[in-house]
C-alpha cells in the first residue's frame, strides 16, 4: 500500500511539472504562401510570438489546459482558435490559412467572427469542433448523436442514428471526410438511407465539422436535407504517438506520427465487446463491430497528396435464450439476422497557385449488406424462409475542382464523374389483404454512369458589408432518358449577407437541388424487367427557401433565427402500399425495393433558434429551438402529415469548466412525438400473421396518429490528468438519466400466461369453425419501447 501512494504521489508531482508546447504554420488561404511576421497570441497566459519566414511558430512552456489563440496580420482578417488543448504529451498544432482583406487593407486588424459563415452559405451552416465533440453529454463521442443538438436536426427516438433535418427523411444527408465522399458514417446501416446505431468515425482524428443544414455548395452534389464535412487533422510530426480509448460499448487505439519529413499518418482500429453487455441484460440481438480508419499525407511545397480509408465490418445474431417476455419474443420474431460490412478509399492531391488551387479526386466505396429471416427463427427447412436478401454497391468517383481568388472574388468551378454498380439476389414472402401472398424473387444488377459539371462566384460589395454568391450544377446518368440530360436537373443557388452593423446581419439563399433514387429502388425487377426505369424513375427535387438574422456578441456567443421552406417534387411513391416513401417510415432494413412512380410531392417549413456560446470565463452552452412542419402526399394526393414531422424539438446543453481540470455538463433534448399509422383491423388475420408475424398498417389512416412526446436529461462528467509522458481522461457519461421512453406499440399474439406471468402455450384463435381464411388471432397491444439509462464509464490514455 506505501508503494501505491508513493506512485499516486509521483504521478501528481508529473502532472505539476508538466509542460507543452503550441506550435503551427500561418499561411495565405488561397495560395499557401507562408505568412512571415504574422502574430500568434494566447489569451489566457499571454504568451505570444511571430511567424518565421516559413510561417511557423513555436510557444514553448505553456501548462496543460484549454487556450484560445488568435492569429493576426496586417492586411487579412484574423482567425480565432478555440479551446486548443495543451498536453505534455504532444505538440498542440495550428495550421491556420488566413484569408485576404481585400477591402480594406490599411486595417492592421480586420476581426473576424467567432462562427464560420462563407459567402456560398451564409445561413444554415454550422461548425463544430473536436472539443465540443468530445464533452458533449450523452453524444458518447459520437458525431452523429452531437449534430442533434443543433437546430432543425432530430432523430427517431430508438437511440439510432437515422437524422431528420428539417423535416427530411435520413436519406437525403451526405457526407464527406475531408474531400472524400462517404455515403454512411453508421455501424449497421439501413441501405438506401443513412442511419444506423452506432457511429463509425474515430473522434480523435476530427479538427471540425462543417453542418449544412441548407444553402449546399455546388460541389456537393445529391443532398436534400443536409451536407456533413468532417475536417481530419494531420498526424503529428515530431514522433509516434498512441491514443488507447475504453468505452461501455467499445476498446479502441490509434497511432499517428511521421514517415519521413514530408510525411505523416494516422490509423486506428476499433472493437465492440456490445454483444457481451446485450447477453447480459438479456437483450434478444447480439450486434458486433468492427472498424477501421486510416490517413497518410505528404506534403512539400507548394504541393499536397494525401490518402484516405475507413471500413466497418459489422457482425449481428440472435439470442434465441432471451424469449421469455413478450417484447423480448416480438423482437425475435421480427429481427432479421443482417450482417454488413463497408469501405472507402480515397486519394486527394492539392496544387497550390498563385491565385488558388486544383483538387483531384479519386475514390472507391463498397458496401455488402445481407440480411435474412426464417419464420420463428427455424432455419430447418427452406419452406421457413421469409426473407433472403444479398446486396452490394460499388461507387468509383473521380472529381476536379479549381479554386480561384482575385481580390474580394471568389471563383470556383470543376466536374466529376462517376461509374457504380449495383446488385442483388432478394427473396421475400409478403402477406397483404388485396393481393393476399406476394412472393418477391429477383436477381438484378445494372452498371450506371453519372456526370456532374458546377460552378460558383463571389464576391463582397460595400467594403465588404454585402457579399453575394451565385452558383449551379448540372446532373445526370445513363439509367434512363428521364435522367440522362443534365439539362433537366439544372440546380441554381444564390445567396446573400448584409452587415447592418459589426454585430448584426441578414442572410438569405435560394436554391434547387437534386438527389438520386436509391439503387434498391432502381434496380428492382418483376418478370425480368426494370419496372421502376420503365415507370420513368427520376431525380428527386427539392426547393429552398432560406432567410434568417444573426448576431454576434462581444463574449463569444452568437444568436441566429432562420426560417426555411424546402417543396419536395417527383418523390417515390410506393404503388403496391398506395403511400409515399418518406410516409413510410423508419424501416431500418432496405429502402425502397419495390414497384415506385415519381409521383409524389411534400414540403416541409419552419423556423429555428439558436444560441451557441464558445468557451467564456469557464462556461460553455448551446440552445435550439424548432418548430416546424413536414407533409407529404397521400393517394389521393392531400398532404398528409409526413414520418418526419417533428413539431417542436428543443436542445439545451451546457456545460463548466472547473479547477483542475475537472469538467461537467449537462444536456436536455426534447421532441414531440413523430406520427404513426394505425394497425389495420385485419392484422389478425391467421393467413396474414403466419407470413408477417406483426401487425399490418392501415394506409387509409396514414399517419392519423402520433406518439407520445420524447424528453431525456444526459449527464457528463470529465477529469483530466496531464503528465509528463501521457495524458489521462477520466470520463463518466449517462444518457437518458431519467429512463424516459415514447411509446411504440405492436401487436402481439394474445397467449395464455402462466404462473410467472410469462406467456405459454399455444396462440388463440377467434371461432376455429370458421372456414381458414377467416380465421382469426386473438391480438393485443404491447408497448416495445424502453427506457434504458445507457451509463458509459470512460478511459482516454494518450502518450
Amino acid at each position: 500500500m506505501r508503494n501505491f501512494y508513493f506512485l499516486v504521489f509521483i504521478l501528481l508531482s508529473s502532472s505539476v511539472l508538466a509542460q507543452g508546447t503550441i506550435t503551427g504554420r500561418v499561411f495565405d488561404k488561397k495560395n499557401s504562401e507562408p505568412i512571415e511576421f504574422a502574430t500568434v497570441f494566447v489569451q489566457e497566459s499571454g504568451d505570444g510570438t511571430i511567424t518565421d519566414s516559413d510561417g511557423e511558430f513555436n510557444i514553448v512552456d505553456v501548462k496543460p489546459g484549454f487556450y484560445t489563440v488568435n492569429i493576426s496580420f496586417l492586411g487579412y482578417k484574423d482567425e480565432t482558435v478555440f479551446e486548443l488543448e495543451v498536453t505534455a504529451t504532444k505538440p498542440a498544432v495550428i495550421d491556420i490559412g488566413l484569408e485576404e482583406n481585400a477591402t480594406n487593407l490599411e486595417e492592421v486588424v480586420v476581426k473576424a467572427s467567432p462562427f464560420k459563415k462563407t459567402k456560398e452559405s451564409p445561413v444554415s451552416l454550422r461548425s463544430i469542433g473536436v472539443t465540443e465533440i468530445k464533452r458533449n453529454p450523452g453524444g458518447n463521442r459520437d458525431i452523429s448523436t452531437v449534430v442533434q443538438t443543433l437546430p432543425g436536426v432530430t432523430s427517431t427516438p430508438s437511440f439510432r442514428n437515422d437524422l431528420i433535418i428539417r423535416g427530411g427523411a435520413p436519406n437525403e444527408n451526405r457526407f464527406y471526410l475531408d474531400d472524400v465522399e462517404v455515403p454512411n458514417i453508421n455501424h449497421f446501416a439501413t441501405q438506401g438511407a443513412s442511419g444506423g446505431p452506432t457511429g463509425l468515425i474515430n473522434v480523435d482524428f476530427i479538427r471540425e465539422v462543417d453542418f449544412y443544414s441548407g444553402a449546399f455548395p455546388a460541389n456537393r452534389p445529391n443532398a436534400l436535407s443536409s451536407v456533413f464535412v468532417f475536417k481530419q487533422k494531420d498526424g503529428r510530426s515530431d514522433r509516434i504517438g498512441a491514443t488507447a480509448t475504453v468505452g461501455a460499448s467499445d476498446i479502441g487505439v490509434s497511432l499517428e506520427g511521421p514517415i519521413n519529413e514530408q510525411t505523416t499518418f494516422l490509423v486506428s482500429a476499433r472493437r465492440s465487446y456490445l454483444q457481451f453487455l446485450f447477453d447480459a441484460l438479456e437483450l434478444p440481438f447480439l450486434p458486433t463491430y468492427n472498424d477501421f480508419q486510416a490517413k497518410v499525407k505528404y506534403r512539400k511545397g507548394k504541393n499536397e497528396l494525401y490518402f484516405l480509408g475507413l471500413g466497418a465490418i459489422d457482425q449481428f445474431k440472435l439470442n434465441l435464450d432471451a424469449n421469455e417476455t413478450e417484447s423480448q419474443q416480438f423482437l425475435l420474431n421480427n429481427l432479421p439476422v443482417s450482417p454488413q460490412w463497408n469501405y472507402t478509399n480515397g486519394l486527394v492531391y492539392k496544387r497550390y497557385g498563385d491565385r488558388g488551387f486544383t483538387t483531384f479526386v479519386l475514390s472507391r466505396n463498397m458496401l455488402n449488406n445481407e440480411s435474412y429471416k426464417y419464420l420463428n427463427n427455424d432455419d430447418s427447412t427452406e419452406d421457413n424462409l421469409i426473407l433472403d436478401y444479398q446486396s452490394q454497391e460499388i461507387e468509383n468517383k473521380a472529381r476536379i475542382e479549381q479554386n480561384l481568388t482575385y481580390g474580394n472574388k471568389r471563383i470556383s468551378f470543376g466536374i466529376n464523374y462517376e461509374f457504380a454498380k449495383f446488385n442483388t439476389n432478394t427473396f421475400q414472402r409478403i402477406s397483404t389483404f388485396g393481393s393476399g401472398l406476394i412472393e418477391i424473387d429477383y436477381d438484378s444488377r445494372f452498371n450506371l454512369n453519372k456526370y456532374g459539371i458546377f460552378g460558383q462566384y463571389g464576391q463582397d460589395f460595400i467594403d465588404g458589408r454585402l457579399s453575394l454568391s451565385a452558383g449551379f450544377r448540372i446532373d445526370g446518368n445513363d439509367f434512363n432518358r428521364e435522367m440522362s440530360n443534365p439539362l433537366d436537373q439544372f440546380s441554381p443557388r444564390i445567396s446573400a449577407s448584409y452587415d447592418l452593423t459589426s454585430k448584426f446581419s441578414l442572410n438569405a439563399n435560394a436554391g434547387i437541388y437534386y438527389q438520386l433514387p436509391t439503387y434498391t429502388a432502381m434496380g428492382y425487377r418483376e418478370a425480368g424487367k426494370f419496372v421502376n426505369k420503365e415507370n420513368g424513375i427520376r431525380y428527386i427535387q427539392s426547393n429552398h427557401l432560406v432567410v434568417g438574422i444573426e448576431y454576434n456578441t462581444n463574449f463569444s456567443s452568437r444568436a441566429t433565427l432562420e426560417g426555411y421552406y424546402k417543396q419536395y417534387l417527383f418523390t417515390p411513391f410506393l404503388v403496391r402500399d398506395q403511400i409515399a416513401l418518406a410516409n413510410l417510415g423508419g424501416d431500418f432494413g432496405v429502402i425502397g425495393n419495390e414497384r415506385i412512380e415519381s409521383t409524389a410531392g411534400g414540403e416541409a417549413y419552419g423556423i429555428e433558434l439558436l444560441y451557441q456560446q464558445r468557451l467564456y470565463k469557464g462556461f460553455y452552452g448551446i440552445a435550439s429551438y424548432t418548430f416546424g412542419y413536414s407533409k407529404f402526399e397521400n393517394k389521393d394526393e392531400e398532404l398528409v402529415a409526413s414520418s418526419w414531422d417533428a413539431r417542436n424539438i428543443f436542445n439545451l446543453a451546457i456545460g463548466r469548466r472547473f479547477a483542475k481540470n475537472w469538467e461537467a455538463g449537462i444536456n436536455w433534448r426534447f421532441q414531440s412525438g413523430l406520427p404513426t399509422t394505425p394497425f389495420d383491423p385485419n392484422s389478425n388475420l391467421v393467413t396474414s400473421w403466419n407470413v408477417n408475424g406483426r401487425g399490418i398498417r392501415d394506409f387509409d389512416r396514414l399517419n392519423t396518429a402520433r406518439a407520445n412526446a420524447f424528453s431525456a436529461i444526459d449527464v457528463r462528467v470529465d477529469k483530466k490528468f496531464y503528465f509528463k509522458r501521457f495524458t489521462l481522461d477520466v470520463y463518466m457519461d449517462l444518457q437518458n438519466i431519467t429512463a424516459n421512453k415514447t411509446s411504440n406499440f405492436e401487436l402481439l399474439l394474445d397467449r395464455p400466461l402462466n404462473q410467472d406471468g410469462l406467456p405459454e402455450g399455444d396462440p388463440v384463435i377467434i371461432n376455429p369453425n370458421d372456414p381458414i381464411f377467416a380465421q382469426r388471432y386473438l391480438l393485443k397491444e404491447i408497448d416495445t419501447a424502453s427506457g434504458l439509462v445507457l451509463p458509459t464509464l470512460g478511459l482516454v490514455i494518450e502518450i
